[in-house]
């Protein structure tokens, strides 16, 4: 069901039709985006459009509080309900590092915390919130941007070798649908994975049969400054 989740109105909607079809909700994967276009890399924030930073906070920080003010509540009838809040990067490497501007930075730390503020919230309700990254997402617009396709993404490496380490979004994919199956999930509560980590715990990899360990790969090569080697990471 198509819906803008800056528009409170709309998920309400939304969720009502949940209620009204199903009377339940078991699992909130809350991985709305959408500022890829409006990222600015390295601008310091008195040099970037105040405009366009606003509203990439709105697409991933708004978005996200509207849909779990609407929603949280159907999900929190019922014990055991599960809430994926996705962003870009673990706890860990995020707490290191500047991630490309303050908007962005912001961004992609607040599906960290909202994880951890849901599970205070669950609670008493029996729910799990788990914080989970992909690693370097062959998106389709990644792959346009480097002129590729799913097919012939290797050729992407000419321009950014370390791009050998990409994974499909069915990678997070499985990870989350094995995560949301795992009668034993609440031993992640609050915490923040990847789908690296995930598809080691699961025995999961992506389509191509590897298991991409994106994260490690970023901090022990990539941000390391050393030539691009996916050997023990893949």
């Amino acid at each position: 069901m198509p819906t803008d989740h800056l528009d409170p109105e709309a998920v309400r909607a939304l969720v009502a039709r949940i209620d009204a079809e199903q009377g339940r909700l078991d699992v909130l994967v809350n991985d709305i985006w959408g500022g890829e276009l409006l990222i600015r890399w390295d601008v310091p924030v008195w040099e970037h459009d105040l405009a366009e930073g606003l509203r990439l906070l709105r697409l991933a920080v708004e978005t996200h509080l509207v849909t779990a003010h609407h929603a949280l509540g159907l999900l929190a009838r019922h014990p055991g309900g599960l809430v994926v809040e996705v962003t870009d990067g673990t706890e860990a490497y995020n707490r290191e590092r500047y991630r490309i501007n303050v908007f962005y930075d912001l961004a992609k730390t607040a599906p960290i915390r909202l994880a951890r503020s849901w599970a205070h919230e669950l609670r008493t309700h029996g729910g799990t919130a788990v914080a989970v990254t992909p690693g370097w997402l062959r998106s389709e617009l990644m792959l346009e941007l480097f002129g590729v396709t799913e097919a012939t993404w290797p050729d992407a490496l000419a321009h950014q070798p370390h791009f050998a380490i990409s994974e499909t979004p069915r990678f997070v994919g499985r990870g989350i649908a094995a995560l949301a199956a795992d009668p034993e999930r609440h031993r992640w509560n609050a915490r923040s994975t990847s789908s690296g980590e995930l598809a080691r715990e699961y025995g999961l990899t992506d389509l191509d049969g590897s298991r991409p360990d994106c994260w490690r790969y970023l901090v022990e090569v990539q941000d390391a400054g050393l030539p691009a080697d996916v050997t023990g990471y893949r």
